[in-house]
């Protein structure tokens, strides 16, 4: 298979070449990031099909392979990720198109394409490396995006988060880089095979720890998630879809992968893991109990859900990750999602009746109906309600547990997901009441082509619950966690 012909080729560098553009023809920069994603989506699908049909891909670039050179890898579990991207990104697009149409967005729309498209670059990178040291390259790449679609706004708020996201993703990056430095001084290669079956030395204990405290920062894992709500509830409706749909997923891919390779010196940093995955379930959860704003509790429902990922990585240690990733894998693609969905719909709600304020979500002559019901539909998901995609990762989750005598991992999913029930029952109670003193004409929205695109996700977040079985035969191609395709 030639360079120049290879979809892992296209889908890293489209979007890049499509980012140069669009920033370099802002006037044109909606039909070239569609027109991008659309090629970008087209690879997506042909190395999806080099997949289903002959196991892994493995693909030298310039014909030198690892340790001197760089491998790109696609398989089963890799695919499924650029295809949520590709999914997620292309729905999102098509949002954005309306929600920053206005005359004042101008600027909006000039920088969210080749923001967005760089994004893409980074996050596909990302996917596809065999190395972490690519690795570090591409996550650095998404975080200089994801700073700037967070300040897409121009507000002080959105500012204000924007430079605490930078702050930590460049402290998040400092020890990643140091791990990755750890790891050459003591094995001479940085490749997933060089990690593969390396003696737990002191040298490469301490690169796991500071890998793992970088990585814990880029996700927002708790006590490290002091960036995420802000940046998540203050930039636009896209772009909030875009840093809670898929960018903490790039990092959460990273732990998935690099646990197994990575040696784990003892059960104390399972525990360690599992603690800090339960913690950010329950402060996650009780945060946006407390939240005002629509897109705030959302933000922290993030928190909370990815406490609940980390729970699944920390029960997989425990139990072996040939056997039990597979419960991360489906929540972290249930979650990239519904979360794009849920974002998406609160903005649309926040667009139609001119706030977020939760307590206040009766009192407006407008009733958002269809974006309602979006969100409502992504809540299912999130909560983990069947047939939803969300209840079968969780399935996964607790049955692995219970069947192992877990019952402490079991116990922080049925709290998290009380949590979750308790915080959007606060807004379906917000939707379901009708003030007709404060809001004597209120009427229903009808339908309107901006909430198409939410709609799609929410109702993809349900369905896939119902085609879980060749998912996880799909996932299961190349063995995820192998070196050898």
């Amino acid at each position: 298979m030639s360079v120049e012909l290879s979809p892992m080729i296209l889908a890293i560098f489209l979007p890049l070449f499509g980012a140069i553009v669009a920033f370099l023809m802002p006037r044109m920069a909606a039909l070239i990031g569609l027109g991008t994603l659309a090629m970008t989506t087209g690879a997506v699908i042909w190395l999806a099909h080099e997949v289903l049909v002959t196991g892994a891909v493995v693909l030298p670039l310039g014909g030198w392979g690892a340790p001197l050179g760089i491998d790109l890898r696609a398989d089963g579990l890799s695919v499924a990720m650029l295809t949520l991207t590709s999914a997620v990104g292309f729905l999102v697009s098509i949002a954005a198109l309306d929600s920053l149409k206005g005359a004042d967005q101008v600027r909006q729309r000039q920088y969210f394409w080749p923001l967005w498209l760089l994004l893409l670059t980074g996050m596909n990178g990302v996917y596809l490396s065999t190395d972490i040291f690519n690795l570090y390259v591409m996550i650095e790449v998404i975080a200089l995006a994801a700073v700037g679609l967070t300040v897409l706004s121009g507000s002080r708020a959105a500012l204000q988060a924007g430079l605490e996201y930078m702050y930590a993703s460049i402290l998040g990056a400092l020890w990643f880089r140091m791990g990755v430095g750890f790891v050459y001084l003591q094995l001479g290669r940085l490749d997933f095979a060089g990690l593969s079956g390396a003696a737990p030395t002191g040298a490469l204990v301490a690169a796991l720890a500071l890998i793992f405290v970088g990585l814990a920062l880029k996700t927002a894992l708790f006590p490290l998630h002091f960036w995420l709500p802000a940046a998540h509830a203050n930039a636009t409706a896209p772009a909030s879809a875009l840093l809670s749909g898929l960018v903490v997923k790039a990092a959460l891919y990273i732990v998935l992968r690099l646990a197994q390779y990575m040696p784990f010196p003892s059960e104390n940093l399972l525990t360690l893991v599992g603690l800090m995955g339960a913690g950010a379930v329950i402060w996650g959860g009780v945060q946006a109990l407390r939240a005002e704003r629509l897109k705030l509790l959302v933000a922290w429902s993030t928190v909370a859900q990815i406490g609940l990922i980390f729970v699944a990585f920390a029960r997989a240690g425990e139990l072996g990750l040939t056997e039990s990733w597979k419960a991360a894998a489906l929540l972290i693609l249930a979650h990239g999602i519904a979360k794009a969905a849920m974002f998406l719909a609160a903005g649309r709600i926040k667009d139609e009746i001119g706030h977020d304020v939760i307590r206040d979500l009766d009192r407006t002559p407008i009733r958002p109906t269809l974006a309602q019901f979006t969100f409502a539909l992504a809540a299912i998901s999130l909560i983990g309600l069947p047939p939803s995609l969300g209840f079968i990762g969780k399935w996964a989750l607790m049955e692995g547990a219970m069947a192992a005598g877990y019952w402490h991992w079991v116990a922080v999913t049925m709290v998290g997901t009380l949590l979750s029930v308790a915080y959007f029952s606060r807004v379906f109670a917000g939707f379901l009441r009708f003030d007709r003193v404060r809001a004597p004409v209120g009427e229903h929205q009808g339908w309107a082509l901006a909430d198409a695109a939410p709609l799609t996700l929410a109702l993809m977040a349900i369905g896939l619950g119902l085609l879980a079985a060749p998912l996880l035969s799909f996932l299961e191609i190349g063995y995820p966690f192998g070196v050898a395709p």
